[in-house]
């Protein structure tokens, strides 16, 4: 599945925004790792899977950090926190985007380009009020999981 392309417009004011609330409170180097870290993966990895990524630069990491770090970005809104079957997977881009949840595998698939050609969506309007922003996810098996 394709992840589409993000209007960079869109895409740069986002991360403006999120670097901003960073910079409020104070950047450790970890949170400044994590962050990179999420921003440069499209994988939707869980905490485990940051954290394993995490400590292979910043060895001295502790879990408990890194699951502490990932809750605070989550709860500031810095980036999405997608529950699936089995795990919690986060995502960086804070834009407005669909995922695709595998059930069998619990992968997480951004859906962009597919989503982008729906009537609401595009003009952000319903019968009952204006679309400020939205989280929508499907669920189904992914081609992966289908062909095995």
């Amino acid at each position: 599945m394709s992840a589409g392309k993000i209007s960079g417009t869109v895409f740069s004011r986002q991360t403006s925004k999120i670097m901003t609330l960073l910079k409020r409170e104070r950047m450790t180097a970890q949170k400044s790792f994590i962050f990179g870290y999420l921003k440069s993966v499209k994988t939707h990895p869980s905490a485990e899977v940051v954290y394993k990524e995490v400590k292979k630069k910043l060895p001295g990491i502790s879990q408990g950090t890194v699951y502490r770090v990932l809750n605070n970005f989550k709860d500031k809104g810095q980036v999405l926190a997608i529950d699936t079957k089995d795990n919690v997977h986060f995502d960086a881009d804070t834009s407005d985007h669909a995922h695709f949840i595998c059930e069998s595998c619990g992968n997480v698939f951004d859906v962009i380009s597919e989503c982008s050609e729906c009537g609401i969506l595009k003009n952000k309007k319903t019968k009952v009020g204006i679309i400020n922003n939205y989280k929508i996810n499907f669920y189904g098996i992914c081609n992966k999981c289908r062909n095995r």
